[in-house]
C-alpha cells in the first residue's frame, strides 16, 4: 500500500478515486502515566510519557486507515494527512485519513 500526502505519486496514474478513507483511535493516559507527566511538566523538558502514547496512537490510525483502504479495494492513499483533538482532559483522538484510491505504473 503506498501511502503519500501528496496528490500524486511520481510514475504512477490514478486509474480509479475509491473514496475517502480513515483510521481512528482515541487514548488515555492511566492515572499513573498522567502523575509521572505532571512531575515532568512541572520541571520542564519532553513528556515522554504522552509521546510515546502519541506515537503508537498515530501508528494505530495509519495501520486502521490501511486497512479501511484494502477492504474498499484500493491499492494507494494519496493526501494522507493526520489530525487529532482532545477529549474531555484525559483522553487524546488521532485520525489519520485520505482519498483511497487505485493506481497503476506509468
Amino acid at each position: 500500500m503506498m501511502i503519500v500526502t501528496t496528490e500524486n505519486i511520481p510514475g504512477y496514474h490514478v486509474r480509479e478515486i475509491v473514496g475517502p478513507v480513515f483510521g481512528l483511535t482515541v487514548r488515555s493516559r492511566g492515572i499513573g502515566g498522567n502523575i509521572v507527566a505532571g512531575l515532568r511538566s512541572i520541571m520542564g523538558g519532553e513528556i515522554k510519557e504522552y509521546t510515546s502514547m502519541l506515537e503508537d496512537a498515530r501508528k494505530q490510525a495509519l495501520d486502521r486507515m490501511v486497512k479501511n483502504a484494502k477492504e474498499m479495494g484500493a491499492n494507494a492513499v494519496v493526501m494522507m494527512r493526520y489530525d487529532s483533538g482532545e477529549i474531555g482532559q484525559d483522553m487524546s483522538e488521532i485520525v489519520a485519513y485520505g482519498t483511497a484510491v487505485i493506481v497503476e505504473k506509468e
